[in-house]
C-alpha cells in the first residue's frame, strides 16, 4: 500500500504528458494561429515603443539596456514564428506534437514578453548633454571690433574671466549670442553654458540654471550643490556666459571653478556696471554706443531703405531722429519698427520734435533710455494695446510667454475688446501681438508659439506702470520660498505677480487687506500645497486668480466669497481634490479645471450663468449632472475631455465655438449633429464610442484635448458606422479616425463625407469589416482630393485601397483613379494581412505629392506597385520597355516584415530617388531588386540623392544579394547603409 501513492503520482504524470502530447498534436494549427495573433500584437507594441524610442533619441537620450534586450526578445520570437511557418506545411505526422510543443511555449513566451513591454518609466535615460544652445541672431552693426576682442581672449590662455559692460540696450547680449554660436561651431570646448542671471540675483536659481544647462540633477540637500557643481564642471573644459549680472557674487559659493590657464575654462559676464565686472576679477571690455553712421545704417535696415531715402528732403530729419537714440541699438531698432511704412515728411518732423522734448526733460541714463523707448509705446495710441504691452511686465525676466496663454490673460483682464465671438477676440489678440512685435516691443521667444520681452523693455514697462500711478507688486521668477511679508501688501495694490517662485505655503498669519487688488498670479509655484483660509478674506475685489501649476490640495473656502471673480484658473493642479462652493461667483466667466484630481463637479457650478469658458478634466470625473450644460447658455469654449456629454444638451449651447469631449453613444453624437443644423463649432476634438470601452486604453487620442482650438477632429471607436443611416459630418472636418468599428466597410459608405471639403488626415484601425478604403461602385464618396495623410492599421480583411466597379471600363478607370488621393503626402500601412498589392499603376500616377510610404508587417504583401510586365523583342507586336519614373517627391520608403514581398515595382516602372532621405528595408527576404531611379551626373553616371540621410537594411547578406538596374547604384548607395 505504501507504494500505491507514488505509483499513482507517476501514472498521473505520464497521463499529463500524454494529454499534453496529444493536445499539441491535435491543436497544432489552432495554436499556430494563436501564436500569429500574439506576435501581431507584440509587433504592434514594438512599433509603438520604437516611435517612443525615436522621440527620445531626438532629445539626445540613450535607450535603456532593458529596452534593447526587449527588442532582441521580440526579434527572437519573430524568428521562431518564421521557423514555425516554414516547418508547418512539411511537418510529418510524428513530429507534429514536437512542433506543437514549440508553438505552445512560444505563445506563453510571447505573452510574457508583451507584458514586459510597458516601460512605465520610459524607454530611455539621459544621454550625453548637448554641447550648448544655438541662438537665433541678427546681424551685428558696429560691434565687430568688440566681438573680435572677446573672441581673442577666449581662444588665448592669458585671460580666464571676461567682463562685457555697457548701458542697457547697447548690444552686450547680442554680441555674446554671436560668440556663443561661434564657439559651438569651433568645438574647442566640451560645454558652452549660457545662463540669464537678471537683476534680482538668486544663488539657488543660478545653481539650478547651471545644472539645467549641464543636464544634471542636483542633490536634494542644497548645501551639497556647490560641491556637486564644482565636481561636474571640473571634468569639463567649458565656457560659461552669465548674462545680465547686477551684483558681485562668489564663484566658490555657486560651485564654479576659477578659470585658469591650466584648466582652460572661460567665464564671461555681461553687466551694466563696470564696477561689478572689475570686482569679479574680469578683464573688462566696454561696449560703446554705435557711431552716427552705424546708427543710421541700422535704422535704415529696420525701417526700410526705400521707405526713407526715396522721400525728398527726409534723410536729414531721419538722421536727427537717429541721433536722439544715443547710439543704442535697442532704441534704434524699436523706433525704426514703429516708423515702418510712414512716408509723410511732416509726421517724421513731428516725431523728431517729440523725441527732442523727451530727452531734454529727463535726468539719469536709465530714464533717458526709457523715455526714448517709451516713444514706441506711446505711438501705439491705443490704451488697451498699451496695457497689453504693460501686462507682459508681470512675467519674469527673459521669460518665454506662450502666445495663446497671453491672449487668454488679455481676455480675462478685459484688455481685448469684448467682441461677440471668442474667435474675433483671438483675431484681435493676434493683431495686437503682431503690432507689438512689429514695433519691436516684443520679440520671438524660444519658438514660434512664444514671445519674449527684452529686459530693458520690461524695466521700462514697470517704470511706466509706476510713473502713471498704478500700484503693482511684481516678484515673478525670483525663486522666493516664502510669501512676501504682510507689510509689503499695500492697501492700494492693483495687481500682484508672484508666478514662477518656490513658495510652499501661505500661512494663516498673512491676511492682506488689499481691497483694490484685481489680479493675483501665483501660477508655477509647483511646491505650493497649502493656502490658509484667511488669505483671501480681504481681497473681495479680486477678478483674476491664477493658481495653475501649483501643488495645492484644496481650494480655500474663502474663495467662495470672491463675488467679483471673473477668471479662476486651476489648470494642472493635479493634486487638487476639493474645490469650494462656487455658488456666489455669479460674475465668473472662466473656470479652468484641466488636469485636476477632483471626483465631482464643484458645488454651485449650476449658478454660473455667465460662463464663457469651461474646462473640466480629471481621471476620476466621468459624469456631468444632467441638465447643467444648458444653464451655461453663453459658453464659447467647452472642454470636458473624459466626461460623457449629452448630444441634446450640447446642442443648446448656441454660442459654442470650441468643443472637446466624448459622446459615449453614437446616438448622442447623431442627436447633436442633427440638432445644430450644420452650425458646427469652429474647432472641436470629439471622440464617439461605446461606454463599454475603458477610455484610458485610448489615451493616444487625447493628448491634444488640452488645446482643442487647434483641431477639427472626430474619432469613432467601436461604433456601428457606415450603415444605411446618414451620419452627419462637419463640412470643415480635417481629421477623421475610425477604430474598432467592425461593421464599417469603406469610406464610401459614409454618405456625408463627399460634403467634407477640408479632410486632410484619416486613420482607420482594427476594423474587421473593411475591405477597401474607396469603393467606386458607390457614388457617395469617391474622391478625397485634399487628404494628406492616410494611416491604415490592423485591418485583417483590407485587400485594396480602391475597389473598381466591374462595369467600369478601362478608360474610365484610368481617368478616375489618379484623382483619388491627389494631395496625399503620407501613407502608412501596418498589419493588414490580406493586402497583396498596395498600388495599381493607374492609382500611382495620381500620387504626385506622396512623400512618405510605410508598409509594415503585412504578411501577404507581394507587390508595392502592381503593373503589367512588358517585353522587348519577343515576337510580333512586342513593346519597348521604356522606364517610367514614379513618385517624384518621395522622401521616405519603409518596408518592414513583409515575408512575401517579391516586387516593389516592375514593367519598367522605377521609383524616383531625387528627393529620397530615408530608405528602410527589413525582413523582406524574397525581395531581390530595388528599382530606384537615381539622379545622374553630367557624365551620365548615377549619384546618391543629395538629401539622402541613411539606408536601413536588415542584414548584410540580403543587401549583398540585391540586384540593380544600374551596376553602379550599389556602390553609390553603400556609404549610407546601416545594418540592424
Amino acid at each position: 500500500m505504501e507504494l500505491l501513492g507514488p505509483i499513482v503520482e507517476v501514472m498521473k504524470w505520464i497521463g499529463d504528458l500524454t494529454w499534453r502530447y496529444l493536445n499539441n498534436h491535435r491543436k497544432l494549427e489552432e495554436n499556430v494561429n494563436d501564436l500569429r495573433r500574439k506576435l501581431n500584437d507584440l509587433n504592434i507594441r514594438k512599433q509603438d515603443i520604437e516611435s517612443r524610442k525615436d522621440v527620445q533619441l531626438r532629445r539626445r537620450k540613450v535607450v535603456k539596456k532593458e529596452v534593447e534586450k526587449w527588442f532582441e526578445d521580440v526579434q527572437r520570437m519573430n524568428a521562431l514564428m518564421e521557423r514555425v511557418e516554414q516547418e508547418l506545411p512539411v511537418v510529418s505526422y510524428l513530429r507534429r506534437a514536437g512542433l506543437g510543443t514549440l508553438v505552445r511555449q512560444g505563445i506563453e513566451e510571447a505573452q510574457e514578453i508583451y507584458k514586459q513591454g510597458c516601460f512605465p518609466d520610459g524607454v530611455a535615460i539621459d544621454g550625453p548633454p548637448a554641447v550648448g544652445v544655438t541662438f537665433q541672431i541678427v546681424d551685428l552693426e558696429g560691434e565687430a571690433d568688440v566681438k573680435e576682442q572677446i573672441w581673442g581672449w577666449l581662444r588665448g590662455n592669458e585671460v580666464g574671466m571676461v567682463g562685457v559692460c555697457g548701458m542697457g540696450g547697447v548690444g552686450k547680449t547680442t554680441v555674446m549670442k554671436h560668440i556663443n554660436n561661434q564657439i559651438l561651431k569651433e568645438s574647442q570646448f566640451d560645454q558652452v553654458i549660457w545662463v540669464n542671471v537678471s537683476k534680482e540675483f538668486n544663488l539657488v536659481k543660478l545653481q539650478e540654471d547651471i545644472a539645467c544647462a549641464l543636464d544634471y540633477h542636483l542633490p536634494k540637500n542644497e548645501l551639497e550643490w556647490p560641491t556637486a557643481l564644482m565636481n561636474i564642471l571640473e571634468t569639463k573644459r567649458f565656457v560659461m556666459i552669465l548674462d545680465d549680472v547686477w551684483e558681485r557674487f562668489s564663484l566658490l559659493n555657486v560651485g564654479i571653478p576659477n578659470p585658469t590657464s591650466t584648466n582652460g575654462n572661460k567665464l564671461v559676464i555681461t553687466s551694466r556696471s563696470f564696477e561689478v565686472c572689475k570686482s569679479m576679477g574680469c578683464e573688462v571690455l566696454k561696449v560703446q554706443p554705435l557711431s552716427e553712421e552705424e546708427s543710421f545704417n541700422l535704422f535704415l535696415k529696420h525701417v526700410g531703405h526705400n521707405n526713407v531715402l526715396q522721400v525728398p528732403n527726409l534723410e536729414e530729419t531721419v538722421k536727427q531722429i537717429v541721433q536722439q537714440c544715443g547710439g543704442l541699438p535697442l532704441a534704434i531698432v524699436t523706433i525704426a519698427g514703429c516708423m515702418k511704412g510712414v512716408d509723410d515728411d511732416r509726421e517724421w518732423r513731428n516725431v523728431l520734435n517729440e523725441l527732442r522734448k523727451r530727452v531734454k526733460s529727463v535726468k539719469g541714463m536709465d530714464v533717458k533710455i526709457f523715455e526714448c523707448l517709451k516713444f514706441s509705446y506711446d505711438r501705439l495710441r491705443d490704451l488697451k494695446m498699451q496695457n497689453c504691452f504693460l501686462y507682459c511686465s508681470l512675467y519674469p525676466e527673459d521669460y518665454s510667454i506662450k502666445r495663446k496663454e497671453l491672449m487668454e490673460k488679455w481676455i480675462d483682464e478685459g484688455l481685448i475688446d469684448e467682441f461677440e465671438t471668442r474667435q474675433a477676440m483671438y483675431y484681435r489678440g493676434h493683431s495686437i501681438l503682431k503690432k507689438l512685435e512689429n514695433n519691436c516691443l516684443l520679440e520671438r521667444g524660444n519658438n514660434e508659439d512664444e514671445v519674449k520681452m527684452h529686459d530693458v523693455l520690461r524695466d521700462m514697462g514697470l517704470f511706466i506702470i509706476k510713473s502713471v500711478g498704478h500700484q503693482f507688486m511684481v516678484k515673478a521668477g525670483m525663486q522666493l520660498k516664502k510669501l512676501p511679508g504682510e507689510h509689503e501688501w499695500k492697501g492700494n495694490l492693483e495687481k500682484v505677480s508672484l508666478m514662477d517662485n518656490k513658495i510652499s505655503a501661505i500661512p494663516a498669519h498673512i491676511s492682506p487687506k488689499c481691497h483694490n487688488l484685481s489680479t493675483l498670479l501665483l501660477q508655477e509655484n509647483y511646491t505650493l500645497e497649502r493656502i490658509s483660509e484667511s488669505f483671501f478674506e480681504h481681497m473681495l475685489g479680486l477678478k483674476v486668480l491664477d493658481l495653475s501649476n501649483t501643488g495645492i490640495l484644496d481650494l480655500p473656502n474663502s474663495v467662495s466669497n470672491l463675488e467679483n471673480l471673473v477668471a479662476l484658473v486651476l489648470r494642472n493642479c493635479d493634486k487638487l481634490r476639493h474645490v469650494c462652493s462656487l455658488a456666489k461667483l455669479r460674475k465668473l466667466r472662466k473656470l479652468d479645471l484641466f488636469n485636476t484630481d477632483i471626483n465631482e463637479v464643484p458645488q454651485g457650478i449650476e449658478t454660473l450663468a455667465n460662463l464663457t469658458y469651461l474646462c473640466l478634466y480629471s481621471n476620476d470625473l466621468t459624469e456631468l449632472p444632467m441638465g447643467i450644460l444648458p444653464m451655461f447658455s453663453h459658453l464659447q469654449y467647452l472642454a470636458t475631455i473624459l466626461l460623457n456629454i449629452q448630444g441634446e444638451e450640447v446642442a443648446k449651447l448656441n454660442e459654442l465655438e470650441i468643443l472637446s469631449g466624448l459622446f459615449f453613444e453614437l446616438q448622442d453624437f447623431e442627436k447633436y449633429a442633427k440638432s445644430i443644423f450644420g452650425q458646427w463649432p469652429n474647432h472641436y476634438r470629439l471622440a464617439v464610442g461605446s461606454t463599454s470601452l475603458d477610455y484610458s486604453d485610448y489615451d493616444h487620442w487625447f493628448p491634444s484635448f488640452e488645446n482643442p482650438e487647434l483641431y477639427e477632429e472626430l474619432c469613432f471607436i467601436n461604433c456601428q458606422i457606415g450603415r444605411e443611416n446618414r451620419l452627419l459630418l462637419p463640412n470643415n472636418l480635417s481629421t477623421l479616425s475610425i477604430e474598432e468599428c467592425h461593421e464599417f466597410k469603406s469610406l464610401s459608405t459614409l454618405c456625408s463625407l463627399h460634403e467634407v471639403n477640408e479632410l486632410k488626415t484619416c486613420s482607420i484601425w482594427q476594423c474587421e469589416g473593411i475591405e477597401c478604403v474607396i469603393d467606386l461602385s458607390l457614388s457617395s464618396c469617391n474622391s478625397l482630393p485634399k487628404i494628406e495623410r492616410l494611416s491604415l492599421g490592423d485591418l485583417c480583411n483590407l485587400s485594396e485601397l480602391v475597389r473598381v466597379e466591374v462595369a467600369v471600363i478601362s478608360t474610365s478607370h484610368a481617368q478616375t483613379q489618379p484623382a483619388m488621393f491627389s494631395s496625399l503626402k503620407t501613407l502608412c500601412l501596418w498589419s493588414c494581412s490580406s493586402m497583396k498589392n498596395l498600388f495599381s499603376l493607374e492609382l500611382l500616377q495620381g500620387l504626385q505629392n506622396l512623400e512618405h510610404i510605410q508598409v509594415v508587417n503585412c504578411k501577404a504583401m507581394e507587390k508595392i506597385v502592381a503593373s503589367e510586365e512588358t517585353h522587348q523583342g519577343e515576337g510580333e507586336g512586342a513593346t519597348t520597355n521604356i522606364a517610367t519614373s514614379v513618385l517624384p517627391k518621395l522622401r521616405e520608403l519603409s518596408l518592414q516584415y513583409l515575408p512575401e514581398l517579391k516586387i516593389i515595382c516592375n514593367g519598367g516602372v522605377m521609383i524616383s530617388a531625387n528627393c529620397l532621405e530615408h530608405l528602410s528595408i527589413m525582413d523582406c527576404s524574397m525581395l531581390k531588386k530595388i528599382p530606384l531611379s537615381l539622379p545622374m551626373l553630367d557624365n551620365g553616371q548615377p549619384c546618391a540623392p543629395p538629401s539622402l540621410g541613411r539606408i536601413t537594411i536588415g542584414s548584410r547578406e540580403w543587401w549583398e544579394s540585391v540586384e540593380w538596374d544600374d551596376a553602379n547604384a550599389k556602390d553609390v548607395l553603400s556609404p549610407s547603409v546601416c545594418f540592424e
